[in-house]
């Protein structure tokens, strides 16, 4: 048994997404189809390792000086595996992985390890492979998330605006607008609230979900024709996920997001396990946000975690399991 590594390009493109599509831990943030629509602004170093010339894992991951990245183009990067991989396979392909990064003068190499709940199948290798090597945890957020299986029911006050959305005559749509969304509503709030920008241009979030339209879909909620609230959903095998929402000045007194939110908590759940609101926390997961916490709990959330981690890549010298 022999594992390598290679360094991913254009040529490795089908065998890399014929991997992410079988994978345990994989999801469609991973398709070099999805990566590769911002590829301009990263050094691209993503590798494969191999076990005796067959393709046993990934890592997504881009360069930045001599420190890699897995990966900060996407909101969780790891180690992906499929579901015949075994822990102790697993640990060598994962110490083999360090040792060509440490011989290609990569020193340190950055992990956002991928939640839990985006696992088909339990995958938590990586975790304990990233103690034994001594890794350091450098964040911690905090996650909320609704699990179907034990559905909460919405509290008096997300039901309350529901009720109010409904009286106001608002329409929620399952639709592509996204040009109206970004435009007249997520745009104009981001600068006002945030002084920031979407991570996605509507350019890019256009394409994307033309490459991808069973994993993006854009729910808005419209009142007399104008559009007033909406979310542009991720969905992945297990998880529905609200990447943006945003909702005009009147979201609260007109009870838009709550629809919005009621929508795609519902419509979308059909063999899927979570929905996934995303963080609640901030400053490398040091501060937490307590309207946020407030928002999601009262949808019914609860809390998962999700860590990065920096390793040394030098630590593969010493990096042994002991077995008995």
């Amino acid at each position: 048994m022999q594992f390598t590594v290679k360094k991913y390009n254009l040529a490795h493109q089908q065998e890399w997404n014929d991997f992410v599509s079988t994978s345990k831990n994989a999801t469609f943030l991973f398709h070099r189809n999805f990566m590769e629509y911002h590829q301009n602004r990263f050094d691209d170093f993503s590798l494969m390792i191999y076990k005796d010339e067959k393709l046993y894992a990934l890592l997504p991951g881009h360069k930045v000086g001599n420190k890699v990245y897995a990966h900060n183009g996407l909101t969780y990067g790891s180690f992906m595996l499929q579901d015949s991989a075994t822990f102790l396979n697993s640990f060598e392909a994962f110490k083999t992985m360090l040792e060509f990064l440490y011989e290609n003068e990569i020193a340190a190499l950055e992990i956002k390890v991928i939640p839990s709940f985006y696992n088909r199948m339990p995958s938590d290798e990586l975790e304990y492979f990233l103690y034994q090597a001594k890794a350091q945890i450098t964040k911690k957020d905090v996650l909320m998330v609704i699990d179907y299986d034990h559905q909460l029911r919405f509290e008096k006050n997300r039901r309350e605006g529901i009720n109010r959305a409904i009286r106001s005559g608002l329409e929620v749509k399952l639709d592509q607008n996204y040009k109206e969304f970004w435009n007249e509503v997520l745009l104009p709030n981001l600068s006002k609230k945030h002084g920031v920008k979407p991570v996605h241009s509507l350019e890019e979030i256009e394409l994307l979900a033309s490459r991808f339209p069973n994993n993006i879909q854009q729910v808005s909620v419209y009142q007399k024709g104008k559009m007033v609230a909406g979310t542009t959903i991720f969905l992945t095998h297990t998880t529905v996920h609200p990447q943006y929402v945003s909702g005009n000045t009147e979201k609260n007194g007109l009870g838009s997001l709550d629809l919005a939110y009621d929508f795609a908590i519902n419509h979308f759940k059909e063999g899927r396990r979570y929905f996934d609101f995303n963080i609640s926390s901030e400053e490398n997961g040091t501060i937490l946000n307590k309207g946020l916490l407030f928002w999601k709990e009262t949808c019914g959330a609860r809390a998962f975690t999700a860590d990065n981690y920096l390793i040394e890549t030098a630590s593969y010298k010493s990096l042994n399991l002991t077995l008995k």
